[in-house]
């Protein structure tokens, strides 16, 4: 008969000390005010769009390029932009709408390397935890458009599909930019993710797929104009 493990003492609870105790207390304080912050400021931004992308591209690859001129698109058709505000893809989308007529707006996060804020920004915010920066790029943003990028950008992606899968905020274009770059992973979501139904198939219905200014800014505005069919206020409209 083989003999049960003896489980493993937990250890006693430490009695935390004042200090240890005011110094959590000091970073609630912060965490809230990168809120109480970002909602005054952001408040009325309406509509938005937030660009993703690596920040260690330099200003003459391509797809910065493209960024800049996606950005200045949407902003002189009245969309505000929202970028991480760091240099690379985030630059030239603020770039692109600081040079258009709608806001420029940057969500700076404090980093070790790589982050640095860029010259282009109406409305600069900056945090230090990187879940309440998160926050503001859902709560303000009526469309996604997701460039190359790295960890931080493939994060952005999925926190924003889990999201409108778990209906925890509406649907909004998720857009997907160079196929090319986006392939591997679509076809990974297909082959595995669906075939194991760790996703339902109708969720790549989700995002959407452009590698030209003219269709991501045709994507946004061919949806929000079925919307406003229905919608009775901006606030319907734009998810708000």
């Amino acid at each position: 008969m083989t003999k049960r493990p003896t489980p493993l003492m937990r250890p006693p609870l430490r009695n935390r000390s004042d200090v240890s105790q005011g110094r959590e207390a000091w970073r609630i304080l912060q965490i809230m005010s990168e809120f109480l912050e970002g909602f005054e400021r952001l408040s009325d931004v309406v509509p938005a769009v937030t660009l993703f992308g690596s920040a260690r591209f330099p200003a003459e690859h391509p797809y910065c390029q493209l960024a800049e001129k996606i950005a200045k698109e949407l902003s002189d058709a009245g969309f505000a932009i929202i970028s991480g505000g760091g240099p690379g893809i985030m630059e030239a989308a603020n770039k692109g709408a600081f040079a258009g007529n709608s806001p420029s707006i940057g969500l700076n996060i404090s980093l070790p390397h790589e982050q640095s804020a860029n010259a282009y920004q109406d409305i600069a915010l900056n945090f230090r935890h990187f879940f309440a920066r998160k926050v503001m790029f859902v709560r303000y943003s009526s469309a996604y458009v997701v460039l190359p990028g790295g960890f931080g950008t493939l994060d952005e992606l999925a926190e924003v599909l889990t999201l409108v899968q778990t209906h925890k905020i509406p649907r909004i274009p998720i857009i997907l930019v160079y196929r090319e770059f986006w392939q591997g992973l679509l076809d990974w979501i297909q082959t595995v993710l669906v075939t194991h139904h760790t996703i339902s198939p109708e969720d790549l219905e989700l995002i959407t797929i452009a590698d030209d200014t003219e269709t991501v800014v045709k994507t946004i505005f061919d949806y929000y104009e079925k919307r406003a069919e229905n919608a009775e206020t901006v606030t319907d409209l734009f998810n708000l």
